[in-house]
Protein backbone atom coordinates (compact mmCIF):
# COMPACT_ATOMS: atom_id res chain seq x y z
CA UNK A 1 0.00 0.00 0.00
CA UNK A 2 1.55 3.15 -0.71
CA UNK A 3 1.58 6.54 1.10
CA UNK A 4 -0.51 7.72 -2.07
CA UNK A 5 -3.27 5.35 -1.72
CA UNK A 6 -3.79 5.58 2.13
CA UNK A 7 -3.75 9.56 2.06
CA UNK A 8 -6.63 9.34 -1.00
CA UNK A 9 -8.69 6.50 1.19
CA UNK A 10 -8.38 8.95 4.30
CA UNK A 11 -9.64 11.86 2.33
CA UNK A 12 -12.80 10.25 0.79
CA UNK A 13 -13.41 8.82 4.62
CA UNK A 14 -13.08 12.30 5.78
CA UNK A 15 -14.68 13.70 2.85
CA UNK A 16 -17.88 11.48 3.38
CA UNK A 17 -17.77 12.03 7.20
CA UNK A 18 -18.09 15.42 6.30
CA UNK A 19 -20.84 15.51 3.98
CA UNK A 20 -22.69 13.09 6.21
CA UNK A 21 -22.49 15.45 9.03
CA UNK A 22 -23.77 18.15 6.51
CA UNK A 23 -26.53 15.83 5.39
CA UNK A 24 -27.70 15.48 8.94
CA UNK A 25 -27.38 18.79 10.08
CA UNK A 26 -29.21 20.23 7.52
CA UNK A 27 -32.20 17.50 8.07
CA UNK A 28 -32.07 18.10 11.74
CA UNK A 29 -31.88 21.91 11.82
CA UNK A 30 -33.08 23.31 8.30
CA UNK A 31 -32.34 26.85 8.98
CA UNK A 32 -28.75 26.74 10.06
CA UNK A 33 -28.10 28.40 6.99
CA UNK A 34 -30.11 31.34 7.80
CA UNK A 35 -28.77 31.44 11.09
CA UNK A 36 -24.33 30.66 10.08
CA UNK A 37 -24.76 33.50 7.21
CA UNK A 38 -27.09 36.12 7.66
CA UNK A 39 -29.07 35.55 4.86
CA UNK A 40 -32.05 34.03 3.40
CA UNK A 41 -31.85 32.61 0.07
CA UNK A 42 -35.02 31.06 -0.52
CA UNK A 43 -37.39 33.80 1.33
CA UNK A 44 -38.45 30.68 3.72
CA UNK A 45 -39.57 28.58 0.93
CA UNK A 46 -37.39 25.39 2.23
CA UNK A 47 -35.77 24.87 -1.04
CA UNK A 48 -32.36 25.85 -0.62
CA UNK A 49 -32.27 23.54 2.49
CA UNK A 50 -33.69 20.12 0.70
CA UNK A 51 -31.13 21.26 -2.38
CA UNK A 52 -28.34 21.05 0.70
CA UNK A 53 -29.92 17.69 1.56
CA UNK A 54 -29.91 16.35 -1.76
CA UNK A 55 -26.40 17.23 -2.55
CA UNK A 56 -24.95 16.71 1.00
CA UNK A 57 -26.46 13.01 0.73
CA UNK A 58 -25.41 12.49 -3.02
CA UNK A 59 -21.90 13.12 -2.00
CA UNK A 60 -21.83 11.07 0.89
CA UNK A 61 -23.02 8.01 -0.83
CA UNK A 62 -20.23 9.29 -3.95
CA UNK A 63 -17.56 9.78 -1.18
CA UNK A 64 -17.98 6.23 0.79
CA UNK A 65 -18.23 4.45 -2.48
CA UNK A 66 -14.59 5.82 -3.61
CA UNK A 67 -13.41 5.30 0.16
CA UNK A 68 -14.70 1.52 0.01
CA UNK A 69 -12.76 0.83 -3.19
CA UNK A 70 -9.47 2.30 -2.13
CA UNK A 71 -9.71 0.01 1.14
CA UNK A 72 -10.21 -2.95 -1.20
CA UNK A 73 -7.06 -1.65 -3.64
CA UNK A 74 -4.89 -1.20 -0.95
CA UNK A 75 -6.35 -4.58 0.90
CA UNK A 76 -5.61 -6.44 -2.31
CA UNK A 77 -2.11 -4.82 -2.84
CA UNK A 78 -1.02 -5.43 0.74
CA UNK A 79 1.02 -8.45 1.25
CA UNK A 80 -0.49 -11.41 3.33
Amino acid sequence: MTPNMRTRGRLEALAACVSGVLFLLTLIWPDWIERAFGVDPDAHSGAAEWAVVAVALCATLVFSLLARGSYQRARALSPK
